[in-house]
């Protein structure tokens, strides 16, 4: 089982590694609706081409490979992964397959059931188009007996199984009879907890007369359990409806409505990525990143800094769930002793914690600040509070003597040099500082703990100015670290914090330096050639954030959107990814959470100072006259915010998005910001 996860991890990185650098020249993908993209196969487009996406629900995550050879055949492969069962690995085996255990395989197409018409096996005829919508859709061209076949798959929302759904058309003039080969196929692993048994059963009846034009469903189900356990019983079509019920969930809220329709459906589609990877484990429901390697886990950058304070805008009560999880179980790894923060709990907290410090404890204060504000609940941030302030006082413990942060390493986790204090650390705290005081205000702190804050604050803003801002490749930008002397995506986390002493510089190295066709590189000129290579998701989708936030709105748009167009409509669809090389692409879920959030906190400006109140500063593009965040549900109401063009100034409207009441009117100049508070 792991050999064959590491033969298709190399068959990936081998892929994409081809075709990551020229994602949009072969235009097979167009837009169909806001919820949906299509490749309709034609001669212009260049053959082979294979991709992969990754879907789930809360007990099971599949990547489904898909294949299509020069002559416009299909082939799929399915990595079903069952997250919360962990099957015994030799402690032999090197690397950190050893602790990240789940039960999992490769399924190819030999595991569905044969069709025969008079004895001669019916082959599917060459592929007509891909259809993806939070399902991934297939449609064969006829075979040459007068078959259509389509095939849909997806997960179980609440199963631990993955569905693929086939359906024959006869569309020939006379009925078609056919057999149907029985598929019943039982292996069984064993792990800590006992046996797991995994079973794929298809549904298909032995034989079906299909009359002209008629069409009939069959499906192919990749089941696990333990051994006590019975077979889960949900039939195909219910695990179809709950599916479909959830990417209605995620369709009803938080709408981006813009004159670019690219935008608006790769915000749709991360929706749908950033909420589906949410798993059931011994610490609750959490969110999990996936990408076939981190699953029923929790980490204090992905969770607790980038997806969770997401949540509270969409609505999403399991996505709320899981955040107020995440932070109760970083919670119970706090000491009076102010002892360093752990930075993962993996695989259901059954691999041993790492003792680096990535500056976690800043990451955590800096989304669990803006997820309690964000959610309006005052128990729930009662809750999470003891938590924050242990945060932030941790990291006032670690100031060295020039006042910044000390921390061991970043997010990067020691992949390249971050010295002894770091920017992002810095920064994140800076950013937990400003949303704490507020969070303290809600709260009914003393006032004193909010004018606290705040002066800390405006100290470290003043430290991390003396201490990273610096001329670097010709450029008044901020030095990573202090004996760094090359650009690195990082240096957009000031703006995103709204410091913006150093704009102009920063942005032109974000965009400019280390802009490629896939976003902003981690460096572009380091002394290791192997950096020069890698690009993160999570550091263009921040970058974006911030020069947005920062005025910059023409370029910023140009950058969006020109990424954008990358991810959704390239080589490598649907969703924005984790790294390069490193994973391959990967779907990482979180990142999603921060495409979103380049709108609702960049574009729009939003930035929540209370239960029941924000501050917006709108970013309405010169070629734009208007655009829309619809059925926003942060602090548990459900408004519109409406952005239109009045003359020179910017007209802002609020509106209760049930009653169609207008809460608010606003005209102002475009670069003023507004405050809002709900009666």
């Amino acid at each position: 089982m792991i050999t064959q996860f590491r033969l298709f991890s190399l068959a990936v990185i081998f892929l994409f590694s081809i075709n990551a650098f020229a994602q949009t020249e072969n235009g097979y993908w167009k837009i169909k609706d806001r919820h949906a993209i299509e490749w309709e196969l034609s001669e212009d487009h260049k053959l082979p081409h294979s991709d992969n996406i990754e879907m789930a629900g809360k007990r099971v995550a599949a990547i489904v490979t898909y294949e299509i050879d020069a002559n416009g055949m299909l082939s799929l492969s399915r990595q079903v992964f069952f997250p919360q069962l962990h099957p015994f690995i030799k402690s032999t085996d090197p690397g950190w397959f050893v602790f990240r255990s789940y039960l999992n395989d490769i399924h190819e197409d030999d595991i569905l059931p044969k069709i025969f018409l008079s004895d001669k096996r019916i082959v599917p005829g060459t592929l007509k188009k891909v259809t993806i919508n939070g399902i991934i859709n297939f449609e064969h061209n006829p075979s040459k007996s007068g078959i259509i076949m389509s095939r849909k798959l997806f997960p179980s929302p609440s199963e631990r199984m993955f569905v693929e759904q086939i359906t024959l058309t006869n569309i020939a003039s006379s009925t078609l009879d056919l057999k149907i080969g029985q598929v019943t196929k039982q292996y069984s692993d064993r792990g800590e907890t006992g046996q797991f048994i995994t079973t794929i059963k298809s549904d298909a009846p032995k034989s079906i007369s299909l009359k002209a034009g008629q069409s009939f469903s069959f499906s192919v189900k990749i089941m696990a359990q333990m051994a006590e356990e019975v077979l889960p019983a949900q039939p195909a079509s219910q695990a179809l409806n709950e599916r479909q019920e959830f990417l209605k969930e995620m369709s009803d809220a938080l709408v981006l409505e813009t004159p670019d329709k690219t935008l608006n459906t790769l915000f749709e589609f991360s929706k749908i990525r950033a909420s589906e990877s949410i798993f059931e484990s011994k610490l609750g429901l959490i969110h999990s990143p996936g990408g076939g390697r981190y699953y029923v886990g929790i980490w204090a950058n992905d969770q607790a800094e980038y997806v969770s304070p997401f949540f509270p805008f969409l609505g999403y009560n399991v996505g709320n769930e899981s955040a107020i999880n995440t932070y109760k179980a970083f919670a119970t790894d706090t000491d009076k002793n102010y002892t360093k923060i752990r930075y993962a709990f993996e695989v259901e907290d059954k691999r041993p914690p790492s003792p680096l410090d990535r500056g976690d404890a800043a990451m955590i204060a800096y989304g669990a600040s803006q997820f309690a504000l964000a959610l309006g609940d005052k128990e729930v941030a009662k809750e999470i509070w003891p938590l924050i302030q242990w945060s932030l006082e941790y990291n006032r413990r670690q100031l060295n003597d020039e006042g910044v942060v000390k921390s061991e390493s970043d997010e990067m986790e020691g992949r390249i040099e971050t010295g002894d204090a770091n920017l992002s650390t810095a920064a994140l705290y800076y950013g937990a500082l400003d949303h704490a005081a507020d969070l303290a205000k809600a709260l009914g702190q003393p006032r004193k703990v909010s004018n606290t804050y705040r002066k800390q604050a405006k100290t470290l803003a003043e430290n991390i100015e003396k201490y990273f801002g610096a001329n670097v490749e010709g450029l008044d930008t901020y030095k990573y670290y202090k004996e760094h002397k090359y650009l690195r995506h990082w240096i957009c986390l000031p703006l995103v914090v709204g410091i913006n002493d150093r704009k102009d510089a920063t942005i032109e190295a974000l965009f400019d330096r280390l802009w490629t066709e896939n976003g902003v590189h981690v460096e572009k000129n380091s002394d290791n050639e192997a950096v020069t290579k890698i690009f993160w998701d999570r550091g263009t989708l921040y970058a974006l954030r911030g020069t947005f936030l920062s005025g910059a709105t023409e370029v910023s748009l140009n950058k969006l959107q020109e990424f954008s167009n990358t991810r959704l409509l390239g080589n490598r669809v649907p969703y924005v990814v984790e790294a390069f090389p490193e994973g391959s692409m990967a779907h990482l879920s979180a990142e999603s959470g921060l495409y979103c959030r380049v709108f609702i906190e960049g574009m729009f400006g939003m930035k929540i100072t209370g239960f029941d109140s924000f501050n917006l500063q709108p970013r309405l593009p010169k070629g734009w006259n208007e655009m829309a965040l619809r059925s926003i549900r942060a602090f548990g109401k459900n408004f519109d915010l409406e952005v239109k063009r009045d003359g020179n100034k910017t007209n802002v409207k609020i509106i209760d998005h049930e009653s169609g009441q207008v809460l608010m009117n606003q005209s102002s100049d475009l670069e003023k910001a507004m405050s809002f508070k709900f009666k």
